[in-house]
Protein backbone atom coordinates (compact mmCIF):
# COMPACT_ATOMS: atom_id res chain seq x y z
CA UNK A 1 0.00 0.00 0.00
CA UNK A 2 2.41 2.60 0.83
CA UNK A 3 4.38 1.60 -2.65
CA UNK A 4 1.51 2.15 -4.28
CA UNK A 5 1.08 5.78 -2.28
CA UNK A 6 4.55 6.66 -2.98
CA UNK A 7 3.90 5.89 -7.02
CA UNK A 8 0.67 8.06 -7.11
CA UNK A 9 2.73 10.98 -5.25
CA UNK A 10 5.54 10.54 -7.65
CA UNK A 11 3.06 10.30 -10.48
CA UNK A 12 1.13 13.62 -9.31
CA UNK A 13 4.34 15.79 -9.36
CA UNK A 14 5.58 14.56 -12.99
CA UNK A 15 1.99 16.24 -13.86
CA UNK A 16 2.30 18.84 -12.42
CA UNK A 17 6.08 19.09 -13.52
CA UNK A 18 4.88 18.91 -16.99
CA UNK A 19 1.93 21.20 -16.54
CA UNK A 20 3.75 23.88 -15.25
CA UNK A 21 7.19 23.71 -16.80
CA UNK A 22 8.17 26.82 -17.21
CA UNK A 23 11.81 26.78 -16.96
CA UNK A 24 13.09 25.12 -19.57
CA UNK A 25 17.44 25.16 -19.48
CA UNK A 26 19.40 26.99 -21.75
CA UNK A 27 21.80 25.97 -23.93
CA UNK A 28 25.58 26.33 -23.06
CA UNK A 29 28.24 24.74 -25.22
CA UNK A 30 31.45 25.10 -24.06
CA UNK A 31 31.66 22.57 -20.71
CA UNK A 32 33.22 24.06 -18.06
CA UNK A 33 32.66 27.63 -19.29
CA UNK A 34 32.00 30.47 -16.98
CA UNK A 35 30.62 33.61 -16.59
CA UNK A 36 27.28 35.98 -15.07
CA UNK A 37 24.29 35.27 -15.13
CA UNK A 38 20.68 37.31 -14.60
CA UNK A 39 17.50 36.32 -13.90
CA UNK A 40 13.86 37.53 -12.81
CA UNK A 41 12.62 36.79 -9.55
CA UNK A 42 8.79 37.78 -9.68
CA UNK A 43 8.34 38.15 -6.17
CA UNK A 44 5.17 35.76 -4.72
CA UNK A 45 4.65 37.62 -1.74
CA UNK A 46 5.93 40.87 -0.16
CA UNK A 47 9.23 40.82 0.87
CA UNK A 48 12.45 42.88 1.21
CA UNK A 49 15.45 43.28 -0.62
CA UNK A 50 17.77 41.97 2.25
CA UNK A 51 15.56 39.03 2.26
CA UNK A 52 16.17 38.06 -1.23
CA UNK A 53 19.76 38.46 -1.36
CA UNK A 54 19.87 36.01 1.50
CA UNK A 55 17.24 33.75 -0.49
CA UNK A 56 19.83 33.81 -3.43
CA UNK A 57 22.67 34.20 -1.50
CA UNK A 58 24.24 37.15 -2.96
CA UNK A 59 27.20 38.27 -1.14
CA UNK A 60 26.62 42.26 -1.40
CA UNK A 61 23.37 43.95 -1.57
CA UNK A 62 24.99 46.46 -4.18
CA UNK A 63 25.09 43.54 -6.82
CA UNK A 64 21.56 43.64 -6.45
CA UNK A 65 21.39 47.15 -6.96
CA UNK A 66 23.84 47.70 -9.64
CA UNK A 67 21.63 44.78 -12.06
CA UNK A 68 18.38 47.03 -11.33
CA UNK A 69 20.09 50.18 -11.48
CA UNK A 70 18.88 51.45 -8.15
CA UNK A 71 20.62 53.85 -6.07
CA UNK A 72 23.53 52.84 -3.44
CA UNK A 73 22.05 54.87 -1.04
CA UNK A 74 18.77 51.75 -1.77
CA UNK A 75 18.25 50.31 1.90
CA UNK A 76 18.65 46.45 2.58
CA UNK A 77 15.02 46.36 4.47
CA UNK A 78 13.58 48.34 1.37
CA UNK A 79 10.43 46.69 0.83
CA UNK A 80 9.40 44.63 -2.67
CA UNK A 81 5.65 44.11 -3.33
CA UNK A 82 4.16 40.58 -4.09
CA UNK A 83 4.45 40.05 -8.40
CA UNK A 84 7.33 42.79 -8.20
CA UNK A 85 10.18 41.71 -10.18
CA UNK A 86 13.80 41.87 -9.27
CA UNK A 87 16.64 41.31 -11.19
CA UNK A 88 19.11 38.65 -9.59
CA UNK A 89 22.83 38.32 -10.56
CA UNK A 90 24.70 35.37 -10.13
CA UNK A 91 27.42 33.01 -11.58
CA UNK A 92 27.20 30.55 -14.16
CA UNK A 93 28.68 28.18 -15.33
CA UNK A 94 28.12 25.47 -18.32
CA UNK A 95 27.86 21.53 -17.68
CA UNK A 96 26.66 19.08 -19.65
CA UNK A 97 25.56 21.13 -22.60
CA UNK A 98 23.32 23.12 -20.12
CA UNK A 99 23.58 26.88 -18.11
CA UNK A 100 23.47 27.00 -14.61
CA UNK A 101 24.03 28.37 -11.87
CA UNK A 102 27.76 28.38 -10.10
CA UNK A 103 27.05 25.92 -6.76
CA UNK A 104 24.47 28.86 -5.51
CA UNK A 105 21.86 29.42 -4.13
CA UNK A 106 21.64 26.61 -2.08
CA UNK A 107 18.59 26.30 0.17
CA UNK A 108 18.35 24.89 3.48
CA UNK A 109 15.14 22.75 4.18
CA UNK A 110 12.44 23.47 6.66
CA UNK A 111 10.00 21.33 7.82
CA UNK A 112 6.86 21.28 5.12
CA UNK A 113 9.06 21.47 2.54
CA UNK A 114 9.09 19.34 -0.89
CA UNK A 115 10.95 20.21 -4.10
CA UNK A 116 7.64 21.23 -5.97
CA UNK A 117 7.01 23.63 -3.36
CA UNK A 118 10.25 25.19 -3.24
CA UNK A 119 10.41 25.10 -7.27
CA UNK A 120 7.27 26.55 -7.87
CA UNK A 121 6.69 28.99 -4.69
CA UNK A 122 9.94 29.37 -3.03
CA UNK A 123 11.70 30.45 -6.16
CA UNK A 124 8.98 31.34 -8.02
CA UNK A 125 9.29 28.66 -11.21
CA UNK A 126 12.63 29.77 -11.94
CA UNK A 127 13.24 26.13 -11.56
CA UNK A 128 11.65 22.63 -11.84
CA UNK A 129 11.52 20.10 -9.02
CA UNK A 130 13.39 17.80 -11.34
CA UNK A 131 15.77 19.79 -12.63
CA UNK A 132 16.48 20.35 -8.54
CA UNK A 133 16.36 16.32 -8.08
CA UNK A 134 19.11 15.74 -10.52
CA UNK A 135 21.99 18.32 -9.53
CA UNK A 136 21.33 17.03 -6.13
CA UNK A 137 21.17 13.01 -7.14
CA UNK A 138 18.14 12.87 -5.23
CA UNK A 139 16.50 9.24 -6.00
CA UNK A 140 13.22 9.92 -4.62
CA UNK A 141 11.89 13.06 -4.81
CA UNK A 142 9.06 12.68 -2.07
CA UNK A 143 11.85 11.86 0.31
CA UNK A 144 13.93 15.20 1.62
CA UNK A 145 15.46 16.21 4.98
CA UNK A 146 14.85 19.17 7.06
CA UNK A 147 18.09 20.60 7.45
CA UNK A 148 19.26 19.21 3.69
CA UNK A 149 21.25 21.94 1.80
CA UNK A 150 19.61 21.72 -1.78
CA UNK A 151 21.30 23.19 -4.78
CA UNK A 152 19.06 25.21 -6.97
CA UNK A 153 20.06 25.14 -10.91
CA UNK A 154 19.03 28.81 -11.51
CA UNK A 155 18.95 28.74 -15.93
CA UNK A 156 21.92 30.72 -17.46
CA UNK A 157 24.68 30.49 -20.41
CA UNK A 158 27.73 31.58 -21.43
CA UNK A 159 27.15 31.09 -25.56
CA UNK A 160 28.52 34.12 -27.58
CA UNK A 161 25.28 35.14 -29.79
CA UNK A 162 25.94 35.53 -33.78
CA UNK A 163 29.51 35.57 -32.64
CA UNK A 164 28.77 38.44 -30.33
CA UNK A 165 29.42 38.06 -26.42
CA UNK A 166 25.96 38.56 -24.49
CA UNK A 167 24.79 38.46 -21.07
CA UNK A 168 21.85 36.07 -20.98
CA UNK A 169 19.02 37.00 -19.50
CA UNK A 170 16.66 34.93 -18.14
CA UNK A 171 12.91 37.23 -18.57
CA UNK A 172 10.39 36.37 -17.23
CA UNK A 173 7.17 36.56 -20.23
CA UNK A 174 4.43 38.33 -18.99
CA UNK A 175 1.06 37.88 -20.05
CA UNK A 176 0.00 39.04 -23.16
CA UNK A 177 3.59 39.40 -24.45
CA UNK A 178 4.57 38.44 -27.84
CA UNK A 179 7.89 37.13 -29.56
CA UNK A 180 8.17 39.74 -31.97
CA UNK A 181 7.19 42.44 -28.70
CA UNK A 182 10.29 40.86 -26.69
CA UNK A 183 12.65 41.01 -29.35
CA UNK A 184 11.70 44.94 -29.98
CA UNK A 185 11.81 46.07 -26.65
CA UNK A 186 15.15 43.80 -26.09
CA UNK A 187 16.79 44.52 -29.43
CA UNK A 188 17.37 41.44 -30.35
CA UNK A 189 15.51 39.73 -33.48
CA UNK A 190 12.23 37.04 -33.52
CA UNK A 191 14.66 34.80 -35.02
CA UNK A 192 17.09 34.50 -32.53
CA UNK A 193 15.01 34.23 -29.62
CA UNK A 194 12.34 31.28 -31.38
CA UNK A 195 16.20 29.31 -32.24
CA UNK A 196 17.76 30.23 -28.83
CA UNK A 197 14.47 28.80 -26.90
CA UNK A 198 14.08 26.06 -28.94
CA UNK A 199 10.58 27.64 -30.10
CA UNK A 200 9.05 25.97 -33.21
CA UNK A 201 6.64 29.33 -33.75
CA UNK A 202 5.92 32.53 -32.11
CA UNK A 203 2.55 30.87 -30.82
CA UNK A 204 4.38 28.88 -28.58
CA UNK A 205 5.40 31.63 -25.92
CA UNK A 206 3.93 31.17 -22.91
CA UNK A 207 3.48 33.66 -20.00
CA UNK A 208 5.47 32.73 -17.22
CA UNK A 209 8.37 31.16 -19.05
CA UNK A 210 12.22 32.17 -18.23
CA UNK A 211 12.65 33.29 -21.81
CA UNK A 212 16.71 33.11 -23.14
CA UNK A 213 17.11 36.84 -23.96
CA UNK A 214 20.58 37.88 -24.94
CA UNK A 215 21.34 41.39 -24.13
CA UNK A 216 24.01 43.20 -25.66
CA UNK A 217 26.33 44.48 -23.39
CA UNK A 218 28.89 47.01 -22.98
CA UNK A 219 32.52 45.89 -22.91
CA UNK A 220 36.13 46.82 -23.15
CA UNK A 221 38.48 44.99 -25.73
CA UNK A 222 41.57 46.27 -23.10
CA UNK A 223 40.35 44.05 -20.17
CA UNK A 224 42.87 41.03 -20.23
CA UNK A 225 41.52 37.52 -20.49
CA UNK A 226 43.56 36.70 -17.73
CA UNK A 227 41.68 39.07 -15.56
CA UNK A 228 40.30 37.56 -13.07
CA UNK A 229 36.91 39.19 -13.88
CA UNK A 230 36.90 38.22 -17.67
CA UNK A 231 34.88 39.18 -19.63
CA UNK A 232 33.37 41.82 -18.13
CA UNK A 233 30.07 42.63 -19.67
CA UNK A 234 27.97 44.93 -18.19
CA UNK A 235 24.18 45.13 -19.53
CA UNK A 236 22.73 48.87 -20.36
CA UNK A 237 21.58 50.88 -18.07
CA UNK A 238 23.56 48.86 -14.92
CA UNK A 239 26.78 48.75 -12.97
CA UNK A 240 28.58 46.52 -11.23
CA UNK A 241 31.83 46.73 -8.86
CA UNK A 242 34.60 44.56 -9.27
CA UNK A 243 38.82 44.44 -8.34
CA UNK A 244 37.73 43.92 -4.79
CA UNK A 245 34.99 46.68 -4.77
CA UNK A 246 37.65 49.09 -5.71
CA UNK A 247 36.10 49.59 -9.21
CA UNK A 248 32.68 50.74 -10.40
CA UNK A 249 31.73 50.44 -13.85
CA UNK A 250 28.45 51.19 -15.88
CA UNK A 251 27.32 50.93 -19.49
CA UNK A 252 25.50 53.38 -21.32
CA UNK A 253 24.36 52.63 -24.59
CA UNK A 254 25.21 55.96 -26.18
CA UNK A 255 28.45 55.93 -25.32
CA UNK A 256 28.94 53.40 -28.10
CA UNK A 257 28.87 50.70 -25.82
CA UNK A 258 32.37 51.06 -24.13
CA UNK A 259 32.44 50.13 -20.45
CA UNK A 260 33.08 53.18 -18.00
CA UNK A 261 35.03 52.66 -15.08
CA UNK A 262 36.03 54.61 -12.46
CA UNK A 263 37.13 54.23 -8.37
CA UNK A 264 34.28 53.21 -6.84
CA UNK A 265 34.71 55.51 -3.57
CA UNK A 266 32.97 52.31 -1.18
CA UNK A 267 36.55 50.36 -0.18
CA UNK A 268 38.58 52.69 2.09
CA UNK A 269 41.07 50.16 1.98
CA UNK A 270 41.79 50.92 -2.08
CA UNK A 271 44.71 52.88 -2.69
CA UNK A 272 44.69 55.28 -5.49
CA UNK A 273 44.28 53.28 -9.37
CA UNK A 274 47.25 55.31 -11.45
CA UNK A 275 47.57 54.61 -14.77
CA UNK A 276 51.58 53.23 -15.59
CA UNK A 277 54.33 56.36 -16.63
CA UNK A 278 51.60 58.91 -16.24
CA UNK A 279 51.91 61.30 -13.17
CA UNK A 280 48.77 62.44 -11.77
CA UNK A 281 46.80 60.66 -14.48
CA UNK A 282 43.88 57.93 -12.49
CA UNK A 283 41.58 55.42 -13.19
CA UNK A 284 38.84 57.58 -14.93
CA UNK A 285 40.86 60.68 -15.95
CA UNK A 286 40.34 62.29 -19.43
CA UNK A 287 41.90 64.63 -21.17
CA UNK A 288 41.43 65.73 -25.17
CA UNK A 289 43.94 67.32 -27.97
CA UNK A 290 42.72 68.02 -30.97
CA UNK A 291 40.71 65.20 -32.42
CA UNK A 292 41.99 62.75 -29.74
CA UNK A 293 40.50 61.84 -26.25
CA UNK A 294 42.99 60.07 -23.86
CA UNK A 295 41.42 58.15 -20.88
CA UNK A 296 43.05 56.13 -17.96
CA UNK A 297 40.69 52.90 -18.63
CA UNK A 298 40.56 49.97 -17.03
CA UNK A 299 42.27 46.97 -17.79
CA UNK A 300 41.36 43.74 -15.10
CA UNK A 301 42.78 43.00 -12.10
CA UNK A 302 44.51 39.69 -10.67
CA UNK A 303 45.04 38.80 -6.88
CA UNK A 304 47.70 41.83 -6.48
CA UNK A 305 47.33 44.44 -8.76
CA UNK A 306 44.31 46.74 -11.04
CA UNK A 307 45.72 46.84 -14.28
CA UNK A 308 44.84 49.93 -16.03
CA UNK A 309 45.70 51.23 -20.02
CA UNK A 310 46.00 54.38 -21.98
CA UNK A 311 43.06 54.90 -24.03
CA UNK A 312 43.15 57.20 -27.29
CA UNK A 313 39.65 57.34 -29.28
CA UNK A 314 39.17 59.89 -31.99
CA UNK A 315 36.49 62.42 -31.00
CA UNK A 316 36.05 63.97 -35.02
CA UNK A 317 33.72 62.64 -37.33
CA UNK A 318 35.16 61.59 -40.90
CA UNK A 319 34.18 64.17 -43.61
CA UNK A 320 31.32 63.10 -45.58
CA UNK A 321 32.18 63.15 -49.15
CA UNK A 322 28.60 63.06 -49.84
CA UNK A 323 27.58 66.30 -47.96
CA UNK A 324 30.88 68.05 -49.45
CA UNK A 325 29.32 66.96 -53.26
CA UNK A 326 26.13 68.30 -52.16
CA UNK A 327 27.30 71.65 -51.13
CA UNK A 328 29.31 71.85 -53.68
CA UNK A 329 26.96 71.39 -56.69
CA UNK A 330 24.34 73.81 -54.48
CA UNK A 331 27.47 76.71 -54.78
CA UNK A 332 27.48 75.96 -58.50
CA UNK A 333 23.88 76.39 -58.64
CA UNK A 334 23.76 79.36 -56.95
CA UNK A 335 26.46 80.55 -58.94
CA UNK A 336 24.82 79.89 -62.12
CA UNK A 337 21.59 81.86 -60.86
CA UNK A 338 23.54 84.63 -59.71
CA UNK A 339 25.38 84.90 -63.19
CA UNK A 340 21.89 84.74 -64.99
CA UNK A 341 20.74 88.02 -62.80
CA UNK A 342 23.44 89.92 -63.86
CA UNK A 343 23.23 89.25 -67.36
CA UNK A 344 19.04 89.99 -67.35
CA UNK A 345 19.67 93.01 -65.52
CA UNK A 346 22.66 93.80 -68.02
CA UNK A 347 20.71 92.94 -71.73
CA UNK A 348 19.23 96.50 -71.72
CA UNK A 349 22.28 98.03 -72.01
CA UNK A 350 23.73 96.18 -75.01
CA UNK A 351 21.03 97.29 -77.05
Amino acid sequence: MAFFRSLISTLLLIAISLTFTFAQPFRCTSPGTKCDGLVDYVSPNRTTLSAIKTLFQIKNLRSILGANNLPLSTLANTTVAAKQTIKIPFPCICRNHTGISNRRPIYTVVLGDGLDHIATDVFARLVTFPQIQEVNNISNPNVISVGQKLWIPLPCSCDDVDGQKVVHYGYKVPGGSTVEGIAEQFNTSQDTLLRLNNLTSPKDLMADAVLDVPLRACSSSLISNSSLDYPLLVPNGTYVFTANNCVRCNCDAANNWMLQCEPSLINSSCSPIRCEGQENFYLGNSSSSGCNRTTCAYAGYNHQNILTAIDVQSTCQAPDNNSSAISLRGLRWNFLLISIHIMLICLPFLK
